[in-house]
């Protein structure tokens, strides 16, 4: 069925709330910028244990695995400052992502409101929209503060930014790159995209629309 709604173009004409995570989702993986990421991330741990890289890269993606995000478990775990965090991650240069004016175009195109749903920091997501030249599009950004540091895919993450937004569910598509993240918005009845090389392969039950490159399927949409 999604394979046939691809190739067809997704019929999305009951949906005026757009969600989309922002990295790996509104620039593609192989911008090298997750690497970048998960770089400083690695030495932020290893500078706060004392693990050697290998071990502290262990570490840093457990916490990923069991908490939803890395920085959740450091602070379970660790008593870490989030902002002393974040202000460490903000150093990692992002010259590598490449702005593309057909995104631009395609997500101008949607109708209604447009919201980014990040398991970021506020200043990352600012960052990025502006080099890529898509800050005007949104009309927000959810964060991790505004959830409490509660990450993707807390259910009560979801609950919060659905307050705080009004959002209708069903009338709502949430894209995001990592299939567990769209269990939740599944479960509370929004349309569901997978987007980038995940995509490519065989996608859950909850996954209601594929889209390996996220223009393509934007551009494709039935109007």
């Amino acid at each position: 069925m999604v394979a046939e709604l691809r190739a067809a173009g997704a019929d999305l004409r009951h949906v005026d709330t757009w969600l989309f995570d922002l990295d790996n989702t509104l620039y593609p993986l192989d911008s090298g910028l997750a690497e970048r990421v998960s770089a400083r991330i690695t030495l932020f741990v290893e500078r706060l244990t004392g693990l050697p890289s290998a071990e502290a890269h262990v570490l840093q993606k457990r916490y990923l695995a069991e908490h939803g995000l890395t920085l959740r478990g450091l602070m379970d775990h660790h008593g870490v400052d989030p902002h002393a965090y974040h202000a460490f991650l903000e150093q990692t240069p992002i010259d590598c992502l490449r702005p593309d004016p057909a995104l631009a175009a395609a997500l101008a195109g949607l109708p209604g409101r447009r919201l980014v749903f990040t398991n970021a920091d506020d200043r990352h997501a600012e960052r990025v929209l502006d080099h890529l030249g898509l800050s005007d599009l949104f009309a927000d950004i959810f964060h991790i503060a505004c959830a409490e540091f509660l990450p993707k895919p807390d259910p009560e993450c979801f609950a919060r930014i659905i307050a705080a937004h009004a959002i209708i569910p069903a009338r709502t598509a949430f894209f995001d790159d990592a299939p567990r993240n769209l269990a939740p918005a599944a479960a509370l009845g929004m349309t569901t995209v997978l987007v980038g090389p995940a995509a490519l392969g065989e996608a859950p039950a909850f996954v209601d629309h594929l889209a390996p490159e996220l223009t393509q399927f934007l551009t494709s949409r039935r109007t």
